[in-house]
């Protein structure tokens, strides 16, 4: 994708039955922004990264937020920061969809 140019990042989600979906809609050194796409019933199970911090932005849905040994509810419009080493994940718990805007930084494999 070339940057910069709006960015309707719903557009991009990629839903798959098996698993969830992720789509990349940018990444430099510094930073990944990606969405993460959940049909119902899917998750991100509970991981983390010792050297990135991440934050969920909902833009569609809602389900839980996983963080340590937490479940938090979650909705559009909702914001999750799960700094570096904190263990973090998304589970759809809803019967709709659920699109989640993901920042990293830095990004990952850089």
């Amino acid at each position: 994708m070339h940057h910069p140019e709006l960015i309707h990042p719903e557009s991009l989600a990629h839903f798959n039955d098996a698993k969830m979906g992720k789509s990349t809609i940018f990444m430099s050194d510094r930073m990944l922004v990606g969405l993460n796409a959940f049909e119902p019933g899917q998750e991100h199970a509970l991981h983390g990264h010792a050297d990135q911090d991440k934050v969920y932005h909902v833009l569609e849905g809602e389900g839980v937020f996983l963080l340590e040994e937490r479940d938090i509810e979650m909705s559009a419009g909702t914001m999750l920061v799960a700094p570096a080493g904190v263990p973090h994940g998304v589970r759809n718990t809803s019967d709709e969809r659920l699109i989640v805007l993901v920042f990293m930084a830095p990004a990952p494999g850089r």
